[in-house]
């Protein structure tokens, strides 16, 4: 690990714990290529299981033309989500936990097989997936004021920040996904509408995506683990005391609630 990428991983952790963002770092890595971003994200997953978390899953960001033109990229990233990322529906999550978040509705992949890159077809995605749950989606960014591009929010774990997961399971035969609707409301007020085929044609094809991008560098796509392959609205930024509901058609809805003053 270079200085430069341990300098920008202790930056962030720093960040996360004492939930002061910091100035993006996109500017001392000018000319290094994305793949050192995610050595900068690697070397703080690593840093989290070493104190005991665990990586439960992986999610893709920036998978809609929505959410590439409100954060100004052209590309999908990928980040890992870990057990301490993951809240009960209906349960105030504790609002201290985030600097900036921002909460989107997707449609989670819980896996039953193995998935290893490169050369994933959406056939065996397709066959690898156990059940889908409808997810909110927590984002939030240690940059300063979202002043992210690829390489910052690629550094940054691709901007991953918590997950809530729905509880009735769906399995993949009975819905079809890139026309399934998706209204978003914060607080009983609509906010956002999209539907599946916004995420890359079909969230199938991010699982796709993902499996064929993480496989070269040595990451398999495990057995129980969650895929959030991307968000079916724009990012809507939230507050505490706010409650959202994502209803996804023919997958169902879930509702997160992040702490007001009342529940502390």
């Amino acid at each position: 690990m270079t200085v430069d990428v341990q300098w920008a991983a202790d930056a962030l952790l720093t960040a996360y714990r004492t939930r002061q963002p910091i100035s993006p770092i996109a500017a001392r890595f000018a000319d290094a290529p994305l793949s050192t971003a995610y050595e900068i994200a690697l070397a703080q997953v690593e840093s989290w299981v070493k104190d005991g978390d665990v990586v439960k899953g992986h999610k893709v960001g920036l998978a809609s033309r929505a959410i590439q033109r409100q954060m100004n990229v052209d590309q999908p990233d990928f980040g890992h989500l870990t057990a301490g990322m993951f809240h009960l529906e209906h349960q105030p999550i504790p609002a201290d936990t985030f600097i900036q978040p921002r909460i989107e509705p997707e449609v989670a992949f819980v896996l039953a097989k193995p998935l290893r890159g490169p050369g994933v077809t959406v056939a065996e995605a397709a066959a690898a997936v156990d059940f889908c749950l409808p997810a909110l989606e927590i984002v939030d960014s240690r940059i300063q004021d979202w002043q992210i591009g690829i390489f910052d929010t690629v550094a940054d774990n691709a901007s991953s920040g918590g997950v809530v997961l729905g509880s009735r399971p769906v399995r993949l035969a009975d819905v079809d996904l890139r026309l399934a609707g998706c209204t978003l409301h914060v607080n009983g007020e609509l906010i956002a509408t999209g539907a599946g085929g916004a995420v890359l044609g079909s969230p199938l094809n991010a699982l796709v995506w993902l499996a064929n991008t993480v496989g070269p560098l040595g990451v398999t796509l495990e057995p129980g683990h969650v895929v959030l392959p991307g968000s079916m609205t724009k990012a809507v930024p939230i507050a505490p005391g706010d409650a959202v509901v994502a209803d996804i058609a023919g997958v169902g809805s879930v509702t997160a609630v992040l702490a007001g003053k009342e529940d502390r």
